[in-house]
């Protein structure tokens, strides 16, 4: 095809063109990309630890806390607070947690009792002989036995009521030489409580009586009878005891940690168990002075009428007392299922939403005393937050495993990171399973020797547990937990570095909440993820100097079976204790030596 030289210049002004368009659109100066890469480097860039993402530098280098590598923060996380854990809400869900938003109280508090109906001790006589002497014939025979004033309750034969009553009638005979004698025979006959009416009948008839009646001082129901029939009384010595039960006490059993919200006055409203449906009220008239050393609790009285007999002694009774521990109308107060506490810190998890998300961050309160189902805050919380009242432990938990300030660890400290330590996989929600490694890998002299307490209360921990001694294993549970936390991760080295992470992660789970544990069965059902743990961690670090022997039950966790560690051959079974001591079998030996 021929073109022609007019064409031709137009193609070349056509190619011309679009290299200079290519080159002001694409291109650029050296100078300038030069410029451009300097502002880019010129960005300030953050570096954090994997494991403890608390730590942020301005520059590359190791953690000041564990050792490893510094990397650097993603873009976007510097807006997102290192201290708090992010949770999705399918995530809340899973894990039952709810919140309730901080709000003021009355400040009433208000205090269960216990209690039961006694005898009104006022009321309470004690009958007793003014004549010594054999009991002939007794008038009251059982506890109970209602007996009315100037009744007769028994017959005395007394000697020397005999002989004294003989010398009456012979000082009757001279008694106007010696007055003063017959006087005086006449008055020891009355300090027996002899009446005048029985002297004259001895004087006119003069003869003496074999047997003495005693009289009810009083009225009233037979409480405690001392006497039986034939029994040689001493003068004064009592026949029994009788109860005037027109009024009668309650006494409600005070705990000394309440001591301070009881006061006398105080209205207390109770029932009855005998009398379901029915409520009563009283005040508090008196309130004992001391607390008994072995009970450690005090008793507040309420009197009541006792009309009809109604209330009957040793009827169990139960009272609640409300009483008003601040005048301060700006009380704060938050559900008692929203606070951890560890007995030298109480904390709460306070939730933060914003466009990135959901998180729960820690906070230190200081806690009022116990209303009810509701703690008084007194530092550390404003109205209108939002916290967490029920899932709190779940929360702590998962801000455990990723290293963020929780209740065991204030500091925070990644226990599982990001990256892959050993096989170990975990949830919050526990549904995959823990792997532990178990290879064989080499730890140094140092390493060896920080972890020789753990094991010293493994084995304590799991000797408790055969002999059934919940006090001992929990006690040995919990410094385990104290011995386990004092290990210095820096002590690890290289691959045994991430085993021992992966050991960490499952142990520091499983001992969370030690301090909350409340019966043996808890204490076993923890055994069996500890004990795994420590089986994975005598075979790859042979950290031990003696050998040891893995042995297995087949019937514990619910008849999956379990394992655990022993320095005895000798089967003795920690999951079921004296139950079944011997279920068992040895399934592995580690020599240690």
């Amino acid at each position: 095809m021929n073109i022609d030289k007019k064409t031709k210049i137009l193609l070349a002004i056509t190619l011309l063109v679009g290299l200079l368009l290519g080159a002001l659109l694409f291109g650029g100066s050296s100078e300038e990309k030069d410029e451009n890469k300097t502002d880019a480097s010129s960005k300030a860039e953050t570096w954090t630890c994997s494991m403890h993402p608390q730590i942020r530098q301005p520059e590359p280098g190791d953690c000041p806390i564990c050792g490893m590598d510094l990397i650097p923060l993603e873009a976007g996380d510097d807006d997102i607070d290192p201290d708090a854990i992010s949770m999705s809400e399918s995530a809340m869900i899973i894990a039952g947690i709810s919140t309730y938003k901080v709000g003021n109280t009355d400040g009433v508090k208000e205090i269960s009792l216990n209690g039961k109906v006694e005898v009104n001790e006022r009321t309470v006589y004690s009958q007793s002989s003014h004549i010594p002497g054999r009991i002939e014939k007794i008038q009251v025979s059982f506890v109970g036995e209602y007996v009315k004033k100037g009744q007769v309750v028994a017959y005395i034969y007394s000697p020397e009521l005999a002989s004294t009553q003989q010398e009456l009638i012979e000082a009757y005979t001279v008694k106007d030489i010696q007055p003063e004698l017959f006087e005086s025979v006449k008055m020891k006959l009355k300090n027996w409580k002899v009446s005048d009416a029985t002297i004259n009948t001895i004087i006119s008839s003069g003869k003496t009586q074999d047997r003495f009646p005693v009289y009810a001082d009083v009225s009233g129901y037979i409480i405690k009878k001392n006497v039986e029939l034939g029994d040689y009384l001493q003068k004064g010595q009592t026949l029994y005891d009788v109860a005037d039960l027109s009024t009668v006490w309650v006494l409600f059993e005070i705990y000394e940690s309440d001591m301070n919200w009881v006061k006398k006055g105080n209205k207390i409203d109770y029932t009855i168990a005998s009398f379901p449906g029915e409520k009563f009220s009283g005040t508090i008239t008196f309130i004992d002075p001391f607390i008994n050393p072995i009970t450690r609790i005090a008793k507040a009285r309420v009197e009541v009428a006792n009309s009809g007999l109604k209330f009957k002694p040793e009827m169990f009774a139960t009272g609640t007392l409300k009483t008003q521990i601040s005048a301060n109308k700006s009380t704060l107060s938050v559900p008692k299922s929203a606070v951890m506490w560890t007995g030298k810190r109480s904390i709460v998890y306070v939730k933060n939403e914003t466009d990135k998300g959901i998180t729960f961050k820690l906070r230190e309160v200081t806690l009022g005393p116990l209303l009810g189902n509701d703690y008084i805050i007194e530092n550390g919380l404003e109205i209108g937050e939002e916290i967490v009242a029920n899932g709190t432990f779940n929360v702590d938990a998962a801000a455990q495993l990723a290293g963020k300030p929780s209740m065991m660890n204030i500091e925070g400290g990644k226990v599982n990171t990001g990256h892959n330590h050993g096989d170990s996989q975990m949830s919050m929600n526990g549904d995959k399973k823990v792997v532990l490694k178990e290879d064989k890998t080499a730890i140094s002299a140092e390493a060896k020797k920080s972890l020789q307490p753990l094991y010293k209360d493994y084995f304590q921990f799991k000797d408790a547990l055969t002999k059934d001694d919940f006090n001992s294993a929990k006690k040995a549970l919990l410094e385990f937990e104290k011995s386990f936390n004092k290990i210095n991760m820096s002590v690890f080295k290289g691959d045994a570095h991430k085993i021992w992470m992966s050991y960490q992660a499952e142990l520091k789970k499983q001992t969370l909440h030690a301090t909350h544990i409340k019966n043996i069965k808890e204490l076993r059902m923890s055994l069996e993820p500890i004990s795994n743990v420590m089986v994975a961690m005598t075979k790859a670090f042979n950290p031990l100097n003696e050998t040891t022997y893995v042995q297995f039950c087949p019937m514990a966790n619910n008849d999956k079976g379990a394992f655990w560690l022993s320095k005895e051959n000798k089967v003795i079974n920690p999951y079921f204790g004296a139950s079944m001591l011997k279920c068992g079998e040895v399934k592995e030996t580690i020599n240690n030596k």
